[in-house]
Formats: C-alpha cells, structure tokens, sequence
C-alpha cells in the first residue's frame, strides 16, 4: 500500500536541526523590530523635550523713560511758591510736582515720610524729632538741610505775608531746634495729635530764597523755582507776553526715582469747554478737573479715561440747637424724622447730576478715623412721620404744618445763593413739606451766610458746605467739641455733649493712630444717636487723562492736587522687556484702592 504524502509544515521533527537562514531569519526580526522601536523613542523623547529647551524667554511690556505729557489747567498763572498757593489752584498743583515737605499722607490719611526719613514722638506727646533724608537735594544739586526747614518755618511765622492764618497761629507756638544739618526737634506748647498736618508744606532753598527776605512777593524765584519733588522748572510757554503755560523736566536726581515722563507742560484755560475743545484738537492730553459743562461729553469720548474721586468736602444742615424760634431742634426725635425725610439720592440724582456719594458721617469714609459700622440713614418718610407724633407733632387747624402746644413746627432753612444750592434747598424744603415741616428759604451770599449768620449763630438751619482741604487729619474738635460753641468757634450747632467733648479731647492728645481711631469711632456713635447736623453728601472730583497716559492711580483725595502723588509711575512710553520672575513675599500691607476709571 502506498504511503500517504505528510502536510508541508514549518516545524521540524525531534532531532533535526533547524536550518541556519531560518535562525538568522528571527535575529534579524528581532533586531529589526529594536531598531525601530528604539528610533520610535528617540524621536517622541525628542518632540517633547525639544519645545521647552527652544521657548523664548517670557517678555512683558515694561514703562520706560520718555514722552511729553501736557495738561489744561483752568485758570491763570500766579506764582509758584508753595507758601502762598494756597492763593490760586493752578500755583498748587505745578507746586505739587516742583516741592516736597517733611510729611506726605496716603489716600487713608495716614503719614508717611516724605523728605523726612523718619521720626519719633516723646511720651508727653509735645516733642518731635525729625532725621531728614541725606540723599535729597535741591534741582541745582545743593543738599536739603535741616537749616532749609527752619528757614521756611521762620517765613511762616511772618504777619507781613499771605500765610494761611491756622498755619501761621500754629508755627508761631512752636520752638524749632535744628539739633545737626540732617535733624530737627519741634517742640509744642502743649500735646497736638494733627500736628503732622502741618507738616506737608512745600520747603524752600534757604540759598535761593534768603537774598529776597524783604520782598518775597516779587521775588525772582517766584518765576524760576529752585524745588526737590519730581519735575523740575525749565520754562514758560509765552504768547503775546503772556504766560499761557509752564514746562517741567523730570528730576534725574529725585530721591525716590526719576520719574518716566521726560517732559510734564500745564496749559492755562479760561474756562473747562475751552480746556475739554484743547484736549479735541489734541493741544493737551489731560483735563484737570471734569466738571458739568464737559461731563456728559467728556464720558462720551472713548480717548479719554475719566477718575473719580471722593473730595474732601461734606455738604450737610447746621441746626441752631439753641435758637429759641425753633425750639423743636432741641428734640433729637425732630432732627431725625428731618434726615430721614430726605430722598438724598434722588438730590444726587436731579441736582448734582450722580456727582457725589452719601454722607453718613463728619469724618471721611475710608480713612483710618471712619467708622465703616455706622448704621446707614435711609430715605424712609414714613417713619418721619411716626417720630413726628411721638414727638407730639400733630396736625391742628393747619392740615400742612404740625404744631404741639401752639409750637408750629417750621424753620427758615439758610443757603448759598447759587444755582446749584437754590436747587438742593428747593429739593429739601418739598421733602420736609410733605412730612409737615413748614420752610421758608433763604439765599445769602456764602461769605454772608459764614461770618455773619453762623458765626453769630443768627440763624435756625443752614445748608452749607465744609471744604477740609489740606487736612488730612480728621480732628473733628472744631466743629463739635463744646468749647468751641460759643460766639467765635466753629459749633455752630451749638451742641453740647460732655462726652463726645471728652472723646475729641483725648483724640487731639493721643499720637497713636490705632488708639485715636477708638475714640473717633466712639465720636461717630454719639453723633449718629444725636444728629446735631445732618450729613447729606460727599462731593467727588473727575479727572481727564488720555488713554495713552498709563499707570495713572487715584485714590480719595484731601487736595486735587493730591492726583500727582503717584506721579513718578505714569509713563507714555512702553518697551518689551524679558520677565525675570522672583518669588514674592506676602505682603501685609493694605492695598490701595483703584481708580474709579470711566470710559
């Protein structure tokens, strides 16, 4: 029988060999697939390392030196000397950018060093010593010393000259030590917590000034100023032997950093549609106040960024707590139901065209002596009414003004004859109108309704604005301690509380800003449980700069001027810089609010 043929097979039978390709056959497969496999690796490996080794270093856009910046200024060109600027608005803030004091105070109202480097208060709270700073100098490169100080406090202590009285009073009480070139001690009569308000003045160039003694008035440096702040004086911008503007330059050698704006050029309008038509026809790039006439334009150009900021001004109702006409204002139910009868927001709204903020308080919000716990006052007619009849005010034989005991329950309420105070006061006398208060209004000039009827206290109540400019230091003492009630002072609400008296005595006499603090917000407590005047607004200012300004910052204000005070960070000019990145420390400091910007 035939043998059946075997199935063709790769595999070999027990004890044949295997032939030699086919052996190479699998090495060379193995080999093959490594090969590729290792390949494989070496170029994944390569595509995801490579992009991080080749990324370019990270750039940022950095500020750097250069460009002209000019500004309208709205007024006329007095002088530029920082003891009498108090004189003209212009002059104090082209002051700003030549001068420096020995104080400077952030947007809370809290001191910092300035020219001074620093300094220390005695435990009896009258003595201070001040260490000036050895690296500032004068623009032509002479050092500031300690004999420059003295010499401008010796000038201030002048009657022959403009100086603003309180400040004048309060040097002429102080003894000034010059212990050595670069320290001072101050020495006052008695303990006086805002003394370091007094300390932001301008400093003049003793070597400058001193030849001049006898007519600081007319003096030549008046026109061609010797500073220390960022910018120094370069020229006037002159037509038809006029001067119509000034140019600085920045500082190389200022003492906290050049500034990045080479050139800095105010421009004097007559009027803000003269200075907003300057900014359209590109002559300047900043408008120094927005005020009604521009506003609603200038929020409408998309070129300029608007800042606002709280003023240090508060509009508020003076009660004549002692007239005897007006009796009433005695009951402190009264003075409430007259605040609550207030629609303060729809007077924002109509009148001040949303240019102000609601007042709670006589001391500034934000800053360090400003209870942010206050209990707010609304808009709420109702309960007006309900104090009212508590108060036994009712409806007789008049079915429009409330009386109790034959007492009709209305007042002459006083204000400033201008458009915009004639408005508020109409506002206020249709609010009180309807919850039964007859007013009769009565427009005065502002220096008449001043010296005349609250000085001596020839009124019922008032409607008044309290302009704190330049005081950065609360110190309500003034305006409400009761010493200061009578013919003379400043109370003109003639309010006598022991213990509110007793707060602001000891807030005047406590250096200690945290202490101070307690005792103003215990003030404030008082002063909303009684209401002796009734805080109704807190005016804000609107500042024009173009869009191409960067690194502008606005916090609350105790000046306008006070916009400068960052000054040395605005820049025109940006440059690609690498970023080198460093750890950060935490930082513990309170952040300055932002600007208010409005496009």
């Amino acid at each position: 029988m035939a043998a059946e043929s075997a199935p063709s097979s790769s595999a070999h039978p027990p004890g044949t060999s295997t032939p030699a390709w086919q052996r190479f056959r699998w090495v060379g497969l193995f080999l093959f697939f490594a090969a590729v496999s290792l390949i494989g690796f070496l170029l994944w490996n390569q595509r995801r390392v490579q992009p991080e080794a080749q990324a370019p270093l990270p750039q940022v856009i950095a500020p750097s030196e250069g460009g002209t910046y000019t500004e309208a200024l709205i007024g006329t060109f007095g002088r530029l000397n920082p003891l009498f600027d108090h004189l003209n608005g212009p002059d104090r803030d082209i002051d700003r950018l030549l001068y420096r004091g020995l104080v400077q105070f952030d947007y809370q109202g809290i001191p910092r060093p300035d020219l001074a480097e620093g300094w220390g208060v005695a435990r009896d709270g009258r003595t201070y010593n001040f260490a000036l700073r050895r690296d500032a100098v004068w623009h032509d490169g002479t050092p500031i010393t300690a004999a420059d100080v003295l010499f401008t406090i010796e000038l201030m202590r002048r009657e022959d000259l403009p100086i603003d009285p309180n400040v004048r009073t309060l040097w002429q009480k102080v003894e000034v030590r010059v212990l050595d070139d670069y320290t001072l001690q101050f020495q006052l009569p008695e303990p006086f917590a805002p003394f370091l308000d007094y300390l932001t003045f301008g400093i003049l160039p003793k070597h400058v000034w001193e030849p001049y003694q006898d007519d600081l008035l007319n003096a030549p440096p008046n026109q061609n100023p010797i500073g220390n702040g960022p910018f120094r004086f370069d020229h006037f911008l002159v037509e038809e032997g006029r001067i119509i503007g000034v140019a600085l330059q920045a500082f190389n050698d200022f003492y906290e950093g050049r500034p990045f704006i080479d050139e800095f050029v105010f421009r004097y309008y007559p009027s803000h549609q003269a200075a907003f038509q300057a900014y359209q026809q590109g002559e300047v790039m900043g408008i120094a106040s927005i005020e009604e006439p521009i506003l609603e334009p200038a929020l409408h150009d998309p070129t300029l960024n608007i800042y606002t900021a709280r003023l240090p001004r508060l509009t508020l109702i003076f009660f004549n707590l002692q007239n005897l006409e007006a009796p009433f204002l005695q009951d402190v139910r009264v003075r409430k139901a007259l605040y609550l009868a207030l629609n303060r927001k729809r007077m924002i709204r109509r009148v001040l065209h949303g240019q102000a903020l609601l007042a709670d308080s006589p001391i500034f919000p934000g800053t360090w002596a400003y209870d942010p716990t206050l209990p707010r006052v609304p808009y709420d007619p109702e309960q007006a009414q309900r104090l009212l009849e508590e108060a036994g005010y009712t409806f007789g034989d008049d079915p429009q003004v409330r009386t109790k005991d034959d007492v009709r329950l209305e007042l002459t309420l006083l204000h400033p004859d201008t458009e915009v105070h004639r408005a508020l006061a109409q506002e206020i006398a249709r609010d009180w109108t309807r919850i039964g208060v007859g007013v009769t209004l009565e427009a005065v000039p502002y220096d008449e309704l001043l010296n005349d009827r609250l000085a001596l206290r020839k009124y019922q109540a008032a409607l008044v604005d309290l302009d704190l400019a330049r005081s950065p230091d609360p110190d309500p003492y003034p305006f409400w301690h009761e010493a200061e009630a009578g013919q003379g002072g400043q109370n003109y609400s003639m309010w006598k509380n022991r213990r509110a008296s007793m707060l602001l005595e000891l807030a005047r006499v406590t250096p200690d800003l945290q202490k101070r603090a307690r005792l103003y917000h215990s003030f404030q407590r008082i002063f909303a449980e009684e209401w002796p005047a009734l805080p109704l607004f807190y005016p804000v200012y609107n500042y024009g700069v173009s869009a191409q300004v960067k690194g502008v910052r606005l916090g609350p204000l105790f000046d306008p001027s006070d916009r400068f005070q960052h000054v040395g960070s605005w820049y025109l000019v940006a440059r690609p810089q690498l970023a080198i990145t460093q750890p950060v420390e935490p930082s513990t400091a309170t952040p300055e609010p932002a600007a208010t910007e409005t496009r």
